[in-house]
């Protein structure tokens, strides 16, 4: 009964979230059309993370030694080691840049203020307008794919998806320079997740070696050209980003392994690993250079540690009650966040956007005033307060000196020794008004009308700017939402409890993790991130709770903010999860009622050029005859590779028949690397090709340019199977066949365990633990009919003649 009354609850809380307005599917598909029309149809494209095994790949991997091997894997952690290098000084750029702006803009602000407040207002609103302006038009002029925090684009290509632009270089300078004008600014967004953007996009620079463009490239960095290498690259620079936000490397970690990426292995996470903490590193160093003063304003709110390990000592368990509804209140206001933005940047979309740049321009310009506006003006509202008996052992001056970071901000008071507690949140750098919504012994620095007013306040802002034209993180914002209702509800626990051992600060935090969990729905990396920036393992059992709850009660509405934005930009993410209707359908079900385009082995050039202009296919299955005239799939071609072939023309024959069965001499004309298709680029267009008369009438034999092993399935397969086996192997295609009549083996685990000994004629087989001398033998005592043809393949291919 009560299981029943719960399931009829839920069913009514998403009747009534249903009908707050949303963008539906026909929508999503104009969003997902107008993307894939921008950029001269190169806006979203799947990647090739299957390894194509033709003549050529296989050919130079026969050449390649175990000194090559060896050169290779030094070459990845030395790139490991570029990449967190780099991300780290990106990173503490920002952060200076950011720290300065905003240190200069309140010392001469402050300043005024004494003299005129008009005069002060205005140049406030003057300075955060041209910082904003200088953000949004560097990204709508000259990079606009880095609009926005960057992530789900960046899940999406990890995922197996490219969005045209989003690892250019261009994109990397808009997200450095634009981010230090959206946040230095004043705007309601943060770095962290343009950081995440940024350490990928250097990554993938570093990968290709640079940028051809802008004549920043060097032949030495050229060693990873496929998509499947660049993928871990990415994925290096992904953690970097969010250990060089939060200076959580094992956060960073965890973060790539929970949310971004898709494919995961052990040698990846070493690499990952050793990259964060190299960003750890640098970090570290530059805020030890900056201490001696050299770095103008800046100061410890640079770089995120909000260290509360000074604060509560313990907790009770009858606190676990007003923690838990924290954690409830994450998930609400985590929801109806995602849904706000959602329903927003759709509106934004279709009727803003669509006007042009110019339009662009003057919307971020108006959020910037209003946002001036509001955090100038509502702190007039408060009455100062005097300031409290100052403890020696806090180190926390009241008033704090004009201009500098910290607690108690003197705004416009009559007197020296009180203090506007709405301005210590709102006339602060975010980094600065968190540490200070954190801080320990501050009980009753906040009343709880400026918290509330502030929390609605910033949660409008937060919603109206997400989806402007400039880079905007969520992270920071979010922490400040949570932050704020979280010492809301350890005001109360504070009078009601009346115990001396309760800290505000502690509350604050569980509010922040709630939110962030209630909308990102990211539960490990986001529980490690917050401890490490926290700097108190004492609170991990509470902020695993309240982030447990929060994304129990969030996931009951809507999916995170992440996956939502992807369905909006029209990045088509393949989830963890199968849907539940693909349980009940098989995959030729899934293939549709449309005809497969093929081409024969040997077929003609102007047959080529035909099938590549009237279709996008970027994959073709290859279809040879038996003897007995039976079709035969003895491969799959891709389009790219096809249109290197018709560009460089070597490989065009005269003869309609086919050449040398293995290949012969051909695949030596093409190395592997041709066929890769640049990230800073989309590669060679058809149109691009100029084919006489004389060539069209020519023929190309494709067999040493096919993959003769692409993954197959049979037709009968369900197509959660099917799912899961795509997303899992990073597949572009799937072969759909006929159920096989006929068995030629059979593979089990003890198949696959290959010992290599230092002779190569000493190859053993674990399943048959006999040396090749002894096969023969050992194959006359099994009893598995099945195993024995492929016995008698691999003794084919072992046993000297």
């Amino acid at each position: 009964m009560l299981a029943n009354h719960f399931q009829n609850g839920i069913e009514t809380a998403r009747l009534v979230w249903s009908r707050i307005p949303n963008s539906d599917e026909s929508q999503l598909l104009d969003d997902a059309v107008g993307i894939l029309k921008k950029n001269d149809g190169g806006g979203v494209e799947s990647l090739d993370y299957e390894v194509i095994e033709n003549f050529a790949y296989r050919e130079e991997q026969a050449l390649r030694g175990k000194l090559y091997v060896s050169y290779l894997l030094v070459v990845k952690w030395f790139f490991a080691l570029l990449i967190g290098i780099c991300t780290g000084l990106a990173a503490v750029l920002i952060n200076i840049a950011v720290e300065n702006f905003a240190g200069w803009k309140f010392s001469v602000t402050f300043d005024i203020i004494q003299k005129s407040y008009i005069a002060g207002f205005v140049v406030y609103v003057l300075i955060n307008l041209a910082l904003v302006f200088s953000s949004v038009y560097i990204i709508t002029q000259f990079a606009p794919a880095a609009a926005g925090s960057g992530i789900p684009e960046i899940k999406g290509y990890l995922n197996g998806v490219d969005t045209h632009g989003i690892l250019l270089f261009r994109t990397l300078v808009g997200k450095i320079f634009g981010s230090i004008g959206s946040v230095g600014g004043g705007l309601a967004l943060g770095k962290e997740g343009p950081l995440v953007h940024t350490g990928a996009c250097i990554a993938s620079l570093l990968g290709q070696g640079g940028s051809t463009k802008y004549h920043i490239n060097s032949r030495w960095f050229q060693v990873f050209r496929s998509d499947r290498d660049r993928r871990d690259l990415v994925t290096c620079g992904c953690a970097a980003g969010v250990a060089a936000a939060f200076r959580a490397p094992v956060g960073g970690v965890l973060f790539a392994l929970e949310e971004v990426t898709s494919w995961w292995r052990s040698q990846l996470m070493w690499r990952v690993f050793f990259t964060s903490a190299v960003v750890a590193v640098v970090v570290r160093a530059a805020m030890g250079w900056c201490k001696s003063g050299k770095c103008g304003h800046f100061g410890s709110g640079g770089f995120i540690i909000w260290d509360i390990s000074d604060g509560q000592e313990d907790y009770s368990f009858a606190e676990l009650f007003p923690m838990a509804i924290i954690g409830v209140i994450g998930g609400l206001l985590g929801a109806l966040f995602n849904q706000l933005t959602l329903y927003i940047t759709t509106w934004r979309r279709n009727h803003l956007h669509k006007k042009g740049n110019r339009v662009k321009i003057i919307e971020a310009c108006v959020v910037s005033i209003l946002t001036s506006a509001i955090s100038f003006g509502l702190p007039l509202l408060r009455k100062c307060s005097p300031c409290p008996d100052s403890d020696p052992t806090s180190g926390i001056e009241c008033p704090r000196p004009p201009g500098m970071y910290g607690n108690y901000v003197n705004f416009f008071c009559s007197k020296d020794n009180e203090y506007n507690d709405l301005a210590t949140i709102f006339f602060n750098t975010q980094d600065d008004a968190i540490r200070n919504l954190f801080s320990a012994k501050t009980i009753n620095e906040y009343s709880s009308q400026s918290l509330l007013t502030f929390l609605v306040m910033f949660y409008a802002l937060a919603v109206v700017t997400f989806g402007t034209a400039v880079p905007a993180g969520q992270f920071v914002p979010g922490i400040m939402i949570g932050s704020t209702y979280g010492r809301l509800v350890g005001m109360f626990v504070v009078k009601y409890y009346r115990k001396l051992n309760i800290e505000e600060g502690t509350y604050a935090l569980l509010g922040a993790a709630s939110f962030l969990g209630g909308s990102m729905r990211i539960t490990v990396s986001l529980c490690v991130i917050m401890v490490e920036i926290s700097n108190n393992l004492k609170f991990l059992p509470l902020i695993m709770l309240v982030l447990l709850i929060s994304k129990a009660v969030g996931d009951a509405f809507n999916e995170g903010i992440y996956e939502e934005q992807a369905q909006l930009r029209g990045i088509p993410l393949l989830e963890s999860r199968p849907k539940y209707e693909m349980r009940n359908m098989t995959a030729k079900e899934a293939c549709g009622s449309g005809r497969v385009v093929s081409f024969p082995r040997v077929v003609k050039v102007s047959d080529v050029v035909s099938i590549l202009r009237s279709n996008k296919h970027n994959g073709f299955p290859v279809i040879d005859h038996t003897r007995s005239g039976e079709p035969l799939v003895i491969g799959l071609v891709l389009r790219s590779h096809l249109l290197v072939i018709l560009q460089s023309k070597v490989d065009f024959q005269h003869s309609p028949l086919p050449s040398d069965s293995r290949g012969g001499g051909r695949s030596i004309r093409h190395d592997s690397g041709e066929f890769a298709k640049p990230v800073s680029s989309k590669g060679i267009c058809i149109d691009d090709i100029n084919l006489s008369s004389d060539d069209l009438e020519m023929y190309i034999d494709l067999a040493p340019f096919l993959n003769p092993s692409p993954y197959i399935v049979p037709e009968d397969m369900s197509l959660t199977k099917v799912y899961n086996l795509f997303r899992q192997l990073g597949l572009r295609h799937l072969f759909v066949v006929p159920r096989p009549s006929r068995v030629l083996g059979l593979i089990t685990r003890k198949d696959l365990l290959i010992e290599d000994k230092e002779n190569v004629n000493t190859l053993e087989l674990q399943s048959t633990s006999v040396r090749i001398g002894h096969q023969y033998k050992r194959l006359t005592t099994r009893n598995t009919d099945v195993e024995r043809p492929l016995l008698n393949g691999l003794l084919q291919n072992q046993i000297p003649d």
